[in-house]
């Protein structure tokens, strides 16, 4: 096994593409059987022309965002007229040369669900309604199944006018315009339910049953993942570490692009200036000081009598692995270098007077060749014809070339943005109402540079999408881990304040305050429909308009009044409160020797007061500010958390 024989009937351009599959597919004798179906497929690929496709997006079951221009596009051959027919109108266009094509919807009012057709295809059950992006990392994507036990009614869930999508997994280092295959959209109707996560199931839920108004919920996210990986490269620039050397990768993949693919099988090519080889012998012995892959193309005379006839190629044993082509057919190849090399030539490849062996050889080590002691020969009807010998050879791809270019490419697996270039980008043409952001735990070591992050993250993905007031939900780290006996830093409570910031900073965004809702042992907390209502909430009020009070206490200001700092809010609602009605918890008061104690804190009016015994000239305040502060208890009448926050910038 481990020798590759193939039909005739195939040209040499798809024959060549079928061996260099061959090859990069490293194959052991285990795998032939794979391979071999993987070359079929190919040669079916190869012969058979594109039909008319359509995104993932794009399926049944789908939303489409309301009240906003829509755009449908695809692909198809080069040319071909395409027809869209929604809602009884006709649209009109044809692909471009690169065979991509579009047309645009009017708005639409939301409503459904309704029928899109394009030529022959026929997408269903489309609905008219609110689109929300929700990314972030494992929070966001917690599978409803585990929280049945606690929220029975996931169970009876019967609702269809809700949609749920999720992006597959698609890590990139350029742009991609297509999300990774095998999404495709669900209801949340007891038989799909399963499918969602558990968050945008419950906001979706919640958001129909306030609006009356379909939901799709298109989730793009991935667990463990950092910020910076969902960020553009473009906007990354002031993170050096962050940035992958374009030059140097363009570089690489040119100095590994077989430069002979395409042309040096063919018998036409001109090869009176390469130089020569002679056959057995090894690279280094003749010094060819390259790796990678070399071409080998030897001219022979053939009687008139043998003419068309089968022959059989005997071309001893090589290092490594081959592809060989008699008169620019593909005749075999073999994967690795121990086999001999013998190969059926099918009748009609072999012509009268001069015929053509081309052999592609690649070799990792830098030392590959033609094993001497060995025959290499062409044999027709018991005639041998010798084809040792000079041979011309090129070098088609030299990876030594590469290597100083891989060397700038160490950080490789480190940039930023591969998440937004697989994920995020190829979603540029989706219209959504809005983004639900959901990440931020795997930032908590480092989370000097997250508000920086979140920032970029706000400005690059209202770019990508077109819309420069592209609303942002952010969803503020909930508590997690023990309890601290004294006043300590947190990663997670600087995280929170990052959130915070930007919240406060960049127009057309809102902030859930979540420290009551997490578990202390558990980095995924099962709470995810009281989130989802204080989600909805903030949408209310930001996206939809409504005239409600949607946001905590914020701290704005304090004032050091002889031992005691007195601290001024905005967003007091109906006034200041303490949840459980007893005293005001998790306020922490430093002196002037920077040590935080826990302090006594007070409602005056819209402000409180802080003191502690022992610190008479009081300098900084912090409220809930740790991993876990759930007894904190600041709230406005409308029993809306406070968010986390500090005086001081140590």
């Amino acid at each position: 096994m481990g020798v590759l024989r193939l039909p005739s009937a195939y040209d040499g351009r798809h024959n060549a593409s079928v061996a260099i599959l061959f090859h990069r597919m490293k194959i052991k004798k285990g795998r032939f059987c794979v391979v071999l179906l993987s070359l079929a497929l190919l040669f079916c690929a190869g012969v058979s022309s594109a039909a008319i496709r359509l995104p993932a997006l794009i399926a049944d079951r789908m939303v489409l965002q309301r009240d906003t221009e829509l755009k449908i596009w695809g692909w198809a051959d080069p040319g071909e007229k395409i027809t869209v027919r929604f809602r009884d109108k006709n649209y009109l266009t044809e692909t471009d040369a690169t065979g991509n094509w579009a047309v645009r919807l009017p708005a639409q009012k939301a409503g459904g669900p309704y029928m899109l057709q394009v030529n022959e295809i026929t997408v269903r059950d489309i609905l008219i309604g609110d689109v929300w992006l929700c990314s972030g990392q494992s929070n966001m994507e917690t599978p409803i199944a585990r929280l049945v036990e606690r929220f029975p009614e996931i169970d009876a869930s019967n609702n269809h006018m809700i949609r749920y999508f999720k992006v597959p997994t698609q890590h990139a280092l350029e742009s991609r315009s297509e999300i990774s295959g095998g999404g495709r959209w669900c209801s949340a109707v007891a038989s799909e339910v399963m499918n969602w996560t558990a968050l945008a199931y419950f906001y979706a839920q919640q958001s129909y049953a306030h609006n009356g108004v379909p939901v799709g919920m298109l989730v793009s996210s991935l667990g463990g993942s950092t910020i910076e990986s969902w960020i553009s490269q473009a906007q990354l620039k002031e993170f050096p570490k962050l940035l992958l050397d374009r030059t140097a990768l363009d570089s690489m993949r040119l100095a590994e692009r077989d430069q002979g693919i395409n042309d040096w099988v063919k018998p036409e090519w001109d090869d009176s200036n390469w130089p020569t080889f002679t056959v057995p012998g090894l690279w280094r012995e003749q010094q060819v000081d390259s790796k990678g892959v070399l071409y080998f193309r030897k001219s022979f005379e053939l009687p008139a009598e043998l003419s068309g006839r089968y022959g059989m190629l005997y071309l001893g044993t090589m290092i490594d692995s081959d592809s060989v082509f008699v008169n620019g057919r593909f005749v075999g190849a073999t994967g690795y270098m121990y086999p001999p090399r013998k190969y059926a030539v099918p009748a009609g490849i072999l012509r009268k007077g001069s015929n053509l062996v081309t052999i592609r050889l690649r070799s990792n080590s830098g030392n590959g060749g033609f094993v001497a002691g060995k025959s290499y020969k062409l044999v027709v009807n018991d005639k041998e014809i010798n084809l040792a010998g000079q041979w011309k050879y090129q070098v088609g791809m030299d990876l030594a070339l590469s290597k100083s270019y891989r060397t700038r490419l160490k950080n490789k697996n480190e940039v930023g943005s591969t998440l937004y270039h697989g994920m995020i980008y190829p979603l540029k043409d989706v219209k959504v109402i809005g983004v639900i952001w959901y990440q931020g735990e795997a930032n908590s070591d480092a989370p000097q540079d997250y508000e920086r992050y979140l920032k970029l993250l706000i400005k690059d993905w209202r770019l990508a999408l077109n819309r420069p007031q592209l609303p942002f939900l952010l969803v503020q780290l909930p508590n997690y881990m023990p309890q601290q006996e004294r006043p300590s830093e947190s990663g997670w409570a600087r995280i929170r304040e990052a959130q915070f910031k930007v919240a406060q900073e960049v127009p057309y965004t809102a902030l859930t305050v979540n420290y009551d809702i997490g578990e202390w042992n558990d980095i995924h907390p099962l709470n995810k429909k009281d989130l989802a209502a204080r989600l909805l909430l903030a949408a209310r009020k930001l996206v939809y308009g409504e005239k409600l009070i949607s946001t905590g206490p914020t701290y704005q200001r304090m004032e050091i009044k002889g031992n005691k700092i007195e601290l001024f809010f905005t967003n007091v609602g109906s006034g200041l409160a303490i949840r459980d009605g007893k005293v005001l918890k998790h306020f922490a008061l430093a002196g002037q020797d920077g040590q935080f104690r826990w302090a006594k804190a007070v409602i005056s009016g819209h402000t409180v007061v802080v003191t502690h015994p022992d610190i008479t000239h009081p300098v900084a305040v912090r409220y809930a500010w740790a991993d876990n502060p759930a007894d904190a208890n600041l709230v406005n009448k409308e029993d809306l958390l406070a968010s986390p926050f500090r005086t001081d910038n140590w």
